[in-house]
């Protein structure tokens, strides 16, 4: 499947006014995306629109439209989409008693070898080994939530979508002996899935492409970005890389430059929203300094 682009994505405020009828259409469609294996290990089959309503969600709950977090945020999602001939699926080990997590977990170390797509029965079955994606994996640690693929080839992909091949998940840990059919819905949409692309479940709204973040001015080594033009969410920031701990230190080289910056932002913001807050964020490295400066009612 083609990784998801940031003109595929609805900007905050548009995505905001569709986000209870897109959220419908994606609970639905997410019920023929995934099945229990046994009681305890569940499978939701991932493609592009079940990423993209996640980097949605993502994108709104943190308000984030800087064009660069935006593609940072793509690029995660992006790692969990399905490749050529690949089916890709989030596994969660489920167990509501607290107490029992951390034993249940420990049980099932190296489940990562024992779970497998088969196709067909008999000695022609054909058994695919799901791999998981190593970076989330610890040698005597399990994870709740693991990413898993299955590789495809042309053979086994026409057994998938042929109805009369038996289809079925099993996991064969010597802790977790299970296995499950592929309902028919499900097993429909991972085989057209390794043909195309599945139809968008919502179209963006005429303008709703995200806006470009828009400089308002420079101060020194600072610089005033509304984001995604937004004259209530300013970002106040470096022009260049300072190391974060300067600041920290207390090393204040941008003194009254910054103040000034700050104090235009909020003059900014209020005369557009009435009241602001201000935040200082410590950003990951190559990133800089940054300071927020928005609307207080926002959360």
């Amino acid at each position: 499947m083609r990784p998801l682009r940031t003109s595929e994505l609805a900007g905050l405020e548009a995505y905001a006014r569709l986000r209870d009828e897109y959220r419908r259409a994606v609970i639905a469609y997410k019920r023929t995306r995934r099945m229990a294996v046994g009681e305890k290990v569940t499978l939701l089959f991932e493609d592009r629109e079940t990423l993209r309503f996640q980097v949605q969600e993502m994108l709104l709950v943190e308000r984030i439209a800087d064009p660069r977090q935006v593609q940072h945020e793509l690029d995660v999602y992006n790692e969990l989409m399905p490749g050529e001939g690949e089916l890709s699926a989030t596994l969660f080990i489920e167990i509501e008693e607290q107490s029992r997590i951390r034993p249940e977990l420990d049980r099932l170390v190296g489940i990562d070898e024992h779970v497998s797509l088969r196709l067909g029965d008999g000695p022609s079955a054909r058994r695919i080994a799901a791999r998981f994606d190593p970076k989330q994996f610890e040698e005597e640690r399990v994870s709740a939530v693991q990413y898993i693929r299955f590789r495809l080839d042309d053979e086994e992909a026409a057994r998938l979508a042929d109805p009369s091949v038996p289809a079925v998940v099993e996991i064969d840990h010597p802790s977790y002996r299970r296995s499950a059919p592929l309902a028919d819905a499900l097993r429909k949409s991972l085989a057209a899935g390794l043909r195309s692309d599945p139809e968008p479940l919502f179209a963006l709204p005429a303008g709703a492409a995200p806006a470009e973040d828009t400089l308002l001015f420079e101060q020194g080594r600072l610089r005033v970005i509304a984001c995604a033009g937004d004259p209530t969410d300013l970002v106040v920031r470096t022009s260049e890389a300072l190391p974060a701990q300067s600041w920290l230190a207390g090393e204040w080289s941008l003194g009254a430059d910054l103040e000034e910056a700050l104090r235009r932002a909020a003059r900014h913001v209020a005369a557009h929203a009435g009241s602001v807050r201000i935040e200082a964020r410590v950003g990951s490295e190559g990133e800089g300094l940054r300071w927020r400066v928005r609307s207080s009612a926002r959360r």
